[in-house]
């Protein structure tokens, strides 16, 4: 081993020990409305400038704004006048409120309900279960029963969940040709953004959005137009009342938050309800086979540890619920980006 491979571990150390301090720069810019003030003001803006609009002190504003230069959110330029500040490209296309692909929403809730949760993690650890009781004060057993403790909780769940879609619902739509299915139902598919991507990539097929119901009510009043007429909603909880029949199913990061008993239960019902010829789509982040990454999913795991029942899978371990529920044929497409497909055949 090299010296300088020894010298390497105290940084990489230090940057792992400081990386939430990374994650609370961008959601406090994000928070405070930063990348959207200097979009609408079309040109830089001096710290002062920007504290004076968002009624924040200069220093502390001075220091995030250098923060977020460090983090490439925004550029800086020196003038005669003083430090300029303005948004970088990635920043106005996925911080900004305002842009198609806007990740704001997901920053928001990750700031403001994952980040507490993970507060809480060595006990999760200890105890294995999630910790809304500890970061909120709640008890459920349905993890979603806690993440909803309020309509904005809710609200910001559906459009943080949306944004995420997106960016990355059409490569896991696109994974398989799914143009056969004309009737597709997608369990729990709350905001209706999957549903959209599947519509229009799909011109010849309709998506049933089942979920709960004042999920599907906000989803009618907030999301979903009402002339978007291939996309219809039925009202219920798939665990406890009849899903609706269809030619595919598609369950997106659904899944993920059940443990193996649960997800049996659910994917039993499912091939019940669906038509032969039929299947159902999984988009879930696949771990490794030897669970030795990718990270985000290793990340992603952990979040499911503190937030709900459930855990990230092996491609292998979705192929064995599949098949146990009856499901045949089962295929897999990696697509390189956040998420990943499984299509299993009835």
């Amino acid at each position: 081993m090299s010296s300088t491979e020894d010298l390497d571990y105290p940084q990489v150390i230090l940057q792992y020990s400081s990386g939430f301090l990374l994650s609370k720069v961008m959601f406090t810019a994000c928070e405070l409305g930063v990348f959207d003030l200097l979009l609408e003001s079309g040109e830089p803006l001096s710290s002062d400038a920007i504290a004076a609009r968002l009624g924040t002190s200069t220093t502390g504003m001075e220091r995030l704004l250098d923060a977020c230069v460090g983090l490439k959110l925004l550029a800086v330029e020196l003038t005669q006048e003083g430090a300029l500040y303005r948004n970088t490209e990635i920043s106005n296309i996925y911080l900004t409120k305002s842009s198609p692909k806007s990740q704001y929403h997901i920053m928001m809730y990750y700031s403001n309900t994952v980040y507490l949760c993970w507060h809480y993690l060595a006990d999760a650890v200890r105890e294995g279960r999630n910790q809304y009781e500890r970061a909120f004060g709640v008890l459920s057993k349905d993890p979603f029963g806690a993440m909803y403790r309020s309509e904005d909780e809710m609200l910001k769940f559906m459009a943080g969940q949306n944004s995420v879609w997106s960016i990355c619902g059409r490569d896991v739509l696109a994974a398989f040709d799914l143009s056969p299915f004309r009737q597709i139902c997608d369990l729990g598919g709350g905001g209706g953004a999957l549903a959209r991507e599947c519509v229009s990539l799909y011109p010849n097929s309709t998506v049933t959005i089942y979920d709960l119901p004042k999920v599907v009510q906000l989803a009618k009043e907030q999301f979903v137009p009402p002339e978007e007429h291939r996309i219809a909603f039925r009202e219920g909880d798939f665990f406890n009342d009849s899903i609706p029949e269809a030619e595919l199913y598609i369950l997106s990061k659904i899944l993920h938050d059940w443990d193996d008993d649960k997800c049996r239960q659910l994917l039993a019902k499912v091939y019940k309800a669906c038509r032969p010829g039929g299947g159902v789509l999984l988009v879930e982040s696949l771990l490794n086979e030897d669970k030795s990454g990718p990270l985000e999913t290793q990340l992603y795991s952990m979040n499911m540890l503190v937030q709900t029942e459930g855990k990230e899978r092996t491609a292998a371990e979705y192929s064995k619920l599949l098949e146990a529920a009856g499901f045949r044929e089962v295929q897999v497409k990696r697509t390189g980006k956040l998420y990943d497909a499984v299509l299993g055949s009835k």
